[in-house]
């Protein structure tokens, strides 16, 4: 990833702030939810827009761990409303 997405990232995060999750509780954001970085490998239950599950649009297969590193962000025009994790954490950036 070049320097100048996650600058882009940072800036956002700035803006509205950010929300980890590290529990198996599902997350509703009280606004929306810009993107996900996957802070430690993670196993995801879902990945919501609008309050519908919507995981299979942005994993292949949906049982599978998501690797640290990686940014999920919505398809254009979209918002995540919430999510919930198997395992691992990941960083909610809120707008």
């Amino acid at each position: 990833m070049g320097n100048a997405q996650l600058e882009a990232i940072e800036e956002i995060a700035l803006q509205s702030g950010t929300f980890v999750v590290n529990n198996t509780t599902e997350f509703t954001a009280s606004t929306s939810i810009e993107g996900i970085y996957v802070a430690e490998d993670t196993i995801f239950t879902s990945i919501k827009v609008g309050g519908n599950d919507r995981i299979s649009q942005y994993i292949a297969d949906t049982g599978a761990t998501i690797k640290a590193g990686v940014i999920i962000a919505p398809l254009r025009g979209f918002k995540f409303s919430g999510l919930q994790l198997t395992s691992g954490s990941v960083v909610a950036i809120l707008t």
